[in-house]
């Protein structure tokens, strides 16, 4: 069977713009069985580069067994050999797909944060380390991503390749304009329906993602002073997370901490993620959406916090580029609708439902 001139076209675009693999460099390509044409695709072109491919590929189903049947020692057991791997490469494209969204919801939230806090020094290294490795996160369209969104399975591989495949040289001006903005400011409130939380980002850095360290991209990123959140929130978007989805989340900051944790459906399960660790209940991220060819919520994180016109906070780890600041086991985004509400920077309206004023 053939394959889609587009799959081609994206793996040309996240091997020479997103990472610019060049000849000689260890490249992992980690995904699923069900991207299986995206890893051929990826395969060659790192091999037309003279690259070394190391393909790391996850058959279907093997997850929520390992969750099931794994002994505690199986869970705790630190994976040597992948560390060494890493380690060892240059690049690491990660490819985001899934089976079945909902192939952990039975499972103890309990083991699957263990086993997060486990790996987590080898997460850490391949998001943080960037000037040891490069990573890029990939969207690749599937049945199961193509069901959540509501979409036929052509539709979604359209909603797919519209947000990737775009002028990123053109599209990355416009971000890089709005980064500019933020990185000279000190605090931000939002405030409008369902939100008035204010926060320091002074001293923060502000990063754009350009299609460099996700695809698609089109986001400018930064970490609140850790303690300085004050005030409520709550998400229109649903959450999810581990195969459950938590909707109707509210959130109450007191000095940057959350006090108080409301939801709809799975109030437990967020207070569970909320206690992962002593910085889970911290921000360790803000995010604003600037993606022009994503506009419709589909339940896939990795395309919803681009949405333009909307904001979404991440509970848990700062990154390093951002400043730091709050290091914890999760980073779990939540994406809030803005478009009855305003962005204000240092007293001034820089967005109004969702329109930017710059």
């Amino acid at each position: 069977m053939a394959i889609d001139l587009r799959t081609r076209a994206l793996a040309k675009l996240v091997v020479d713009y997103s990472l610019k693999i060049k000849e000689g460099e260890n490249v992992i390509i980690s995904g699923g069985t069900e991207a299986e044409d995206f890893i051929i695709a990826l395969y060659k072109e790192v091999i037309l580069k003279g690259a070394y491919p190391i393909l790391k590929v996850s058959p279907k189903g093997l997850t929520p067994f390992f969750y099931k049947y794994a002994k505690k020692h199986q869970i705790e057991k630190f994976p040597d050999h992948l560390d060494y791997i890493v380690k060892n490469a240059q690049k690491y494209i990660g490819i985001y797909t899934e089976n079945n969204t909902r192939e952990l919801t039975s499972i103890d939230a309990k083991k699957i944060a263990m086993r997060q806090r486990i790996i987590k020094p080898i997460s850490d290294y391949i998001v943080n380390e960037k000037e040891k490795i490069r990573r890029c996160t990939v969207g690749f369209p599937c049945p199961s991503f193509a069901q959540e969104a509501e979409m036929s399975l052509t539709e979604y591989e359209n909603f797919v390749y519209s947000a990737c495949l775009q002028n990123w040289k053109k599209l990355s001006k416009r971000i890089e304009k709005i980064r500019k903005k933020f990185e000279k400011g000190n605090e931000v409130w939002l405030k409008g329906k369902n939100v008035d939380l204010k926060f320091s980002i002074e001293g923060k850095n502000a990063v754009a993602d350009k299609g460099e360290e996700n695809m698609p991209g089109g986001e400018v990123f930064m970490a609140p002073v850790r303690e300085s959140l004050k005030g409520w929130i709550k998400f229109e978007y649903p959450a999810i997370r581990d195969g459950k989805e938590v909707s109707g989340v509210y959130l109450k900051f007191e000095n940057g901490k959350v006090v108080e944790a409301q939801a709809e459906k799975n109030e437990d399960f967020l207070k569970t993620i909320l206690n992962t660790d002593e910085n889970a209940s911290y921000v360790g991220e803000f995010g604003i959406g600037l993606n022009p060819s994503i506009k419709k919520f589909t339940k896939n994180l990795l395309f919803d916090e681009k949405i333009s016109g909307t904001i979404h906070l991440a509970l848990g780890m700062a990154y390093k580029e951002n400043g730091g600041g709050n290091d914890s086991a999760i980073h779990w985004d939540i994406v809030k609708d803005m478009s009855k509400a305003r962005i204000i920077l240092d007293g001034k309206v820089i967005q109004d439902k969702g329109k930017w004023k710059i």
